[in-house]
Formats: C-alpha cells, sequence, structure tokens
C-alpha cells in the first residue's frame, strides 16, 4: 500500500502540498541568504578561514540519518515492526549527534575568533548554519512524536498512519539534503 501524490479526488494529496508549499519557502529563504553571502564575499573584507572539521563530521551524520530513515520507513511499508522501530530510533540518535556537532563546530570557530558578531563570513556561516539547525530541531519534535506512536500505538500499517510516516521521512530527507547543499556552498565559497 502506497499513498501517492494525487488523492482519490484527482487532487494534489493536501497535506503534502502544504509540506511541499513549505519546502519551497524553505529554499527560497536559504537562496536568499547563500545569495546574500555571495553578494557580500565579494564586497570585500572578507575573512578566510577553514571550516572546522566538526561539519563533516555532522554531514557524514546527517547523510547516515537519511539512510536509516529511509530503513525504518521501509520496514514500516513492508511489515517489519522491529526494522521500522530500531532505525527510527537511530535517525533520532543521529539526528541529536547532528546538532551536537554542529555546536562543536560553531564553538570551533569561536576559539579561532571567528564569532557571530565578528567578520561576515562568519557571520553568515553561524545564522545559516543554525537556521538549518532549527529547521533539524523540529525534525527531531517529529521523531520523537513517531518514535511515541511507534511505541504507543498496535503496529498496523493503515493508510493514514503510512501518510503521516511518509511526510516525516520526507520532511528529514529535505533536511538532511538541505545540510548537504549548504555544506558544500560553504566549501566552495569560502
Amino acid at each position: 500500500m502506497d499513498v501517492t501524490l494525487v488523492s482519490k479526488n484527482k487532487g494534489i494529496q493536501p497535506l503534502k502540498f502544504a509540506l511541499w508549499a513549505g519546502f519551497a519557502s524553505i529554499i527560497m529563504m536559504f537562496i536568499a541568504l547563500t545569495s546574500a553571502y555571495i553578494v557580500r564575499h565579494s564586497a570585500g573584507n572578507w575573512l578566510e578561514f577553514k571550516l572546522p572539521n566538526a561539519f563533516i563530521f555532522s554531514t557524514i551524520t546527517i547523510i547516515l540519518s537519511s539512510i536509516t530513515m529511509h530503513m525504518s520507513y521501509s520496514g514500516f511499508k513492508k511489515g517489519s515492526e522491529t526494522n521500522y522501530k530500531l532505525f527510527l530510533i537511530a535517525t533520532l540518535a543521529l539526528g541529536l549527534i547532528f546538532i551536537m556537532f554542529q555546536y562543536q563546530g560553531w564553538q570551533e570557530m569561536h576559539h579561532i575568533g571567528v564569532d557571530l558578531d565578528g567578520n561576515p563570513s562568519g557571520s553568515f556561516v553561524y545564522v545559516i548554519s543554525g537556521l538549518h539547525a532549527a529547521h533539524v530541531l523540529g525534525g527531531l519534535a517529529i521523531l520523537t512524536v513517531a518514535i511515541l506512536h511507534a511505541f504507543s500505538l498496535k503496529y498496523k500499517p493503515t493508510e493514514k498512519r503510512l501518510l503521516r510516516f511518509q511526510l516525516s521521512t520526507q520532511y528529514w530527507h529535505f533536511v538532511d539534503i538541505l545540510w548537504v547543499y549548504l555544506f558544500v556552498f560553504f566549501l566552495l565559497f569560502r
């Protein structure tokens, strides 16, 4: 059983439409921020610094979390309750580790003299990565609710639960892909 993007009345499923409209607004916000970064970078007075190694580890962690989320969703659809629950918990743990690495990266930047209120190059990294981390925290809240459902409700992949889990999975993959884009952007435009 798979919930499609088209509802029974031949229109777009309303919850999916709302989620994807949200994605569009988040994408526009980050495009605006990265465009401002490029414009400000070309204006001069730009401090060059190496991105903290913690950002490399956070990138690896968030990619792994996308894999575990996919495995959880696959387990849910295929009737493997154990995989569903185990990989859902692993995704939450990896999301928390991602936030820990982001914080560690900000600490590393502070220790080398790159502060939020200092040179614009550092300020942009703090603001952009911080806004992304806020979206990950929202994803962690969603994962927490999904885990509560996984362990408090009887395992039964109904159409409603499948849709809810599919939306959660799409959101998690979205924030993961968004971070990979931002990390590559920071590497290319230092």
